[in-house]
């Protein structure tokens, strides 16, 4: 009955996922089962049992997961970074769904992630350059 979250930092060491909350309302331990955002405070491990967890420690291994981390600095989207290995989990979930999305697309997609240093401008901007590299490197 232990959470996600604990064995993932504890268990196996993938420290980048951070708790906030505790309640599944901040998405700073977002992480991807199945390719779907979740936030791992508030899941019982037995309900991965079995599933694809992909957690920023993996994500920042692709190149668009590099892109990702690029455009988040390039933006100025980091800056005390608590919040940040969740924001890039959810972005590397809404490119996949989303290659191409607008502004509007973007700040819904990350509705799920609370940040308190960045206003959250700075954050779409990374993501949109992160998009438009991603597509430059495609062709």
């Amino acid at each position: 009955m232990r959470r996600l979250l604990d064995v993932l930092r504890e268990d196996c060491g993938l420290t980048a996922i951070k708790e906030g909350c505790g309640e599944g309302e901040c998405g700073a331990c977002a992480i991807l089962i199945d390719g779907r955002v979740v936030d791992s405070c508030i899941l019982p491990v037995g309900a991965a049992q079995g599933r694809e967890i992909e957690t920023l420690e993996s994500i920042r291994e692709t190149a668009r997961g590099r892109l990702i981390v690029d455009g988040l600095s390039r933006g100025g989207g980091v800056q005390c970074g608590f919040c940040t290995p969740g924001i890039a989990v959810t972005i590397e979930a809404l490119l996949r769904e989303n290659p191409n999305p607008s502004e509007y697309e973007i700040r819904d997609g990350i509705s799920g992630n609370l940040c308190r240093c960045t206003g959250y401008q700075q954050i779409v901007e990374g993501v949109l350059y992160t998009a438009a590299e991603t597509r430059e490197r495609s062709r």
